[in-house]
């Protein structure tokens, strides 16, 4: 019973962290470490679903993903990753609000 426990909690944690396989979704990848660099806009950005993982928790996904600095925000179309911006060497994201929104705009613009 209490490896049942354990395999339940761990499948709905691990789907709860998972990329959505349909749509445009932007995931900010960061570290509690590193939160004062957090990226405030993920939330604002239009035509997509916004997540954030905290490598530190989820570092499974960290793996998959090749995170190697953060913030690394990362824009995905039905699951694959299209475009990548990554921070600088002080750990800040250079990528506006307006590069990531062209890029998740491009991504829309090519389906027609």
């Amino acid at each position: 019973m209490k490896h049942l426990i354990y395999i339940c909690l761990f499948a709905a944690f691990s789907l709860g962290m998972s990329i959505p396989e349909s749509g445009v979704c932007v995931v900010e990848f960061n570290a509690s470490f590193n939160s004062a660099n957090s990226v405030g806009w993920i939330d604002d950005l239009s035509d997509c679903k916004g997540r954030r993982v905290d490598i530190g928790a989820e570092p499974a996904m960290q793996a998959e993903h090749k995170i190697v600095v953060v913030p690394t925000v990362i824009v995905f179309n039905d699951g694959e990753e299209v475009e990548r911006f990554q921070a600088n060497i002080m750990m800040q994201l250079e990528a506006t609000q307006k590069d990531v929104q062209e890029a998740v705009d491009e991504v829309i613009m090519s389906a027609f």
